[in-house]
């Protein structure tokens, strides 16, 4: 997959401007705030119909505007796409050739993207929901499936904790038998689809670990065993323990077991990340597994997705500098940075320098 053609109008601190992205390395670099992340956001945006940056849409028009519009060129195994989405204060629309959607599931998998920036040191430093959040971002681009039964699940979930809050106890434990057969069906998709994402990750991630530390670490990713079998035995487990817990539900006003509950543990040669990882090394993992990402998608799709980095450059010393640009040649990259030539040691890409939402000739 590669994105040929971005163009940003009224995005964030961009007025009008379009880019024309190499097949490989492209460098966005300028000093801090200029907007070389604002890109960054717009392909991901383009890529998932969400950013990792803001909770509401409206955010990214720009400041005095009442619409922004982005639009991609973009090419995968099938031919050439067009996405572009018209985002307004109140709503938007996104556009596949011409098309208009409806849901963001029928935007993904057209364009494959995955996004590093420091933050994403959430990822093993925080608690579960930013391990649940990478999950479900990364899986929905290739599953359609888990992309929609992640949003029945959740609003069924919503759905079930209202319910948990009612006064009337007779009328909970009459009603929550109907809603757990529901939230059963399509946990157990999540489940699943997870734990096949988290078999392919795991040894990836610790191949490019070992990769980017020389083998002087070891990366081990466990999910919790919490449900073995198919789908039909994993939907069976989790009744059981649904029914087991309504007292508990009951008592604290909320559904206490399912996938929404889930986490994923990181140890850094044998140490729990999360407690003893020191900042350099919670980056490395973190970095190792998002690379782990393209390695899936490319497994799963048999194309490379758009790979995202953000400011990453700077986190990095020396040789794992060395190491990432090696790892990623022949890959179509959108690297952001301040200063292109302390970063790229003489590697082949095209860069493109960004001043206050523009682009700017020369070097």
């Amino acid at each position: 997959m590669k994105i040929k053609n971005l163009w940003l109008h009224n995005f964030r601190n961009y007025e009008d401007e379009k880019f024309s992205f190499s097949d490989s390395l492209n460098v966005l670099f300028g000093k801090n705030g200029q907007g070389k992340t604002n890109c960054a956001e717009a392909v991901f945006y383009l890529c998932t119909g969400t950013s990792l940056r803001i909770r509401h849409d409206k955010q990214l028009i720009r400041v005095g505007e009442s619409v922004a519009k982005i639009s991609a060129e973009a090419e995968n195994r099938y031919g050439r796409v067009t996405i572009e989405a018209d985002i307004y204060e109140d709503k938007r629309e996104i556009r596949v050739n011409g098309a208009k959607i409806s849901k963001n599931a029928d935007l993904m998998g057209h364009i494959n993207s995955v996004f590093f920036s420091p933050g994403e040191l959430r990822l093993i430093q925080d608690g579960p929901d930013e391990r649940r959040r990478f999950m479900n971002m990364s899986i929905s681009q290739t599953s359609a499936s888990y992309y929609t039964a992640l949003l029945r699940y959740n609003k069924i979930l919503d759905q079930r904790n209202v319910l948990l809050k009612n006064r009337d106890v007779s009328l909970i434990l009459d009603t929550l038998p109907v809603w757990d057969e529901q939230l059963c069906k399509y946990a157990a998709v999540i489940v699943k689809k997870r734990g096949e994402f988290l078999e392919k990750l795991a040894p990836y991630a610790k191949e490019l670990h070992a990769f980017l530390t020389d083998g002087k670490e070891e990366l081990v990713i466990t999910p919790e065993r919490k449900y073995e079998g198919d789908e039909r035995e994993i939907a069976s487990t989790l009744q059981k323990r649904l029914a087991g817990n309504y007292e508990k539900d009951l008592r604290l006003g909320f559904t206490t077991v399912g996938p929404h509950r889930d986490d994923v543990d990181f140890f850094i040669s044998g140490k729990d990340a999360k407690a003893y990882a020191s900042q350099g090394q919670t980056r490395t993992a973190a970095l190792a597994v998002k690379l782990s990402e393209v390695e899936i998608f490319h497994e799963l799709s048999g194309e490379y997705p758009v790979l995202i980095l953000d400011d990453v450059m700077s986190e990095l010393d020396l040789p794992r500098r060395k190491k990432l640009l090696k790892r990623i040649e022949g890959l179509q990259t959108i690297l952001t940075c301040t200063h292109a030539e302390r970063v790229l040691y003489g590697a082949d890409c095209t860069k493109i320098r960004i001043e206050d939402g523009a682009i700017k000739l020369g070097k």
